[in-house]
């Protein structure tokens, strides 16, 4: 189950990870008076489950109110349509409205479950703003891990190692490894199946700051995880997975007019490529 940007960074604060002032508004006067809070540039940010928003015209930064309350009225109850969604896109029904930031480095830093090792494994780049994948395909030297044990979790040591790799340096080193611990926490207390901090920006003061969030959880552990169930939006979804997913049966949606049912992954793989062939 994914969550949205805002709610992952909530859950960010609620480690003592360094993220944005920001609120999600509903309607357009919320962003407007949202916007009023925040002293200085503001950026608009529509919420949903896709990246590529910034590209599609779903990200924007504005200097005045008004220009986020006109951002929030083009955008909510529309639909975003990005290089990773479908035609139709998705809906939009909330903007975050956050504090501008001045940036002066873009960094990456996610975990993901690593199933050849079994543990959860840490993976830092300066190559920030950049899907993590292409990197890996280009310049994979770029990307440098850690890989926690599970019977004591990640360690500060691990942390500074990658703030080393990184370039940082002094007080910028000791934001990262909290940031590290943080991140190591969350993943095992809400089981978690992927996580980024896409950009991990340092901005001109020099500090570390969660520009973005993206969150995976694991949706076999959703039993006892009712605050991230609480996060669940469907209208996000395929409507069949939705519907299905009330059930507990996994459904993926495709294109064309023939269904498999199926037991198991592979099975339903092989049963496609027959299909097809």
């Amino acid at each position: 189950m994914n969550i949205h940007e805002y709610q992952a960074k909530q859950l960010f604060a609620e480690f003592g990870l360094p993220v944005s002032e920001g609120y999600a508004c509903d309607t357009a006067q919320e962003a407007f008076e949202a916007a009023k809070r925040i002293t200085g540039k503001k950026v608009a940010k529509c919420q949903v489950h896709a990246g590529g928003r910034g590209k599609a015209g779903g990200v924007e930064l504005h200097d005045t109110s008004e220009g986020v309350k006109e951002f929030a009225q083009k955008w909510l109850g529309k639909n975003l349509v990005t290089y990773q969604t479908d035609a139709n896109g998705q809906p939009v029904s909330k903007i975050l409205v956050e504090t501008a930031t001045d940036i002066a480095n873009e960094l990456y830093l996610g975990a993901v479950v690593d199933r050849a090792t079994r543990k959860i494994v840490f993976m830092a780049s300066t190559e920030g703003g950049v899907e993590i994948e292409k990197v890996a395909e280009e310049t994979p030297e770029l990307i440098h891990k850690a890989a926690i044990d599970p019977l004591v979790g990640p360690q500060a040591y691990q942390g500074r190692e990658l703030a080393f790799k990184l370039g940082l340096e002094g007080n910028q080193i000791k934001q990262f490894v909290k940031i590290f611990m943080g991140l190591g926490e969350m993943f095992s207390q809400y089981d978690l199946a992927l996580l980024e901090i896409n950009p991990l920006v340092i901005t001109t003061e020099g500090n570390l700051l969660c520009l973005d969030g993206k969150i995976n959880i694991d949706s076999n552990a959703m039993y006892r995880q009712p605050k991230l169930r609480e996060m669940h939006d469907p209208s996000q979804e395929d409507e069949r997975e939705a519907h299905a997913a009330q059930w507990e049966l996994n459904y993926v949606a495709l294109d064309g007019d023939v269904g498999c049912m199926v037991n198991g992954a592979g099975l339903a793989m092989g049963t496609m490529d027959i299909v097809n062939l």
